[in-house]
């Protein structure tokens, strides 16, 4: 099957690498552009970061997935493990980051907590899938990607855009 056979997502992992490389490339035009401002927010520094891991993480994906004759078993053990680690990096940094006077607790919640919790939630279930082969193996890359980049980009809208305001 199609969602337990990484050497049928080779594709895929080239477009993800390609299109988020480009997107880290925007993010840092964004942060070198903004930077004494961004500097001004103590909470901005960190969600440049987590920008940068969010555009990171389907980069790294894209890249394990086109790796020639990699197991399976490996690559969803990879894939478990980066996204373990990278969700709980994530979490904890934010839960270290204080509410800020413009943010609300919902706006807090849905741009600290989400990104990570879905974004590598949906990779530790790709992992875990494909090493059951069983759940629907690598098809819950497409919506972790999809996460990460989608939140990536809210982020680099506020660091290039909305920090002007």
């Amino acid at each position: 099957m199609t969602a337990y056979a990484a050497d049928h997502w080779t594709e895929f992992g080239v477009a993800t690498a390609g299109a988020a490389a480009a997107l880290a490339g925007l993010l840092v035009v964004a942060v070198s552009i903004n930077l004494e401002r961004i500097l001004q927010y103590p909470s901005l520094p960190n969600r440049a970061g987590h920008t940068l891991i969010l555009f990171a993480l389907p980069l790294v994906v894209g890249l394990l997935l086109v790796v020639p004759g990699q197991p399976d078993a490996a690559l969803g053990s990879e894939l478990l493990a980066i996204g373990v680690v990278t969700g709980l990096f994530m979490l904890y940094t934010n839960a270290r980051t204080p509410l800020t006077e413009q943010e609300s607790r919902t706006t807090w919640v849905l741009s600290r907590l989400l990104p990570p919790i879905l974004s590598c939630g949906f990779l530790v279930v790709a992992g875990i899938a494909l090493i059951a082969r069983g759940g629907g193996g690598l098809y819950w890359l497409v919506p972790a990607v999809l996460a990460a980049i989608v939140f990536g980009l809210i982020n680099a809208w506020v660091l290039l855009i909305e920090i002007l305001r």
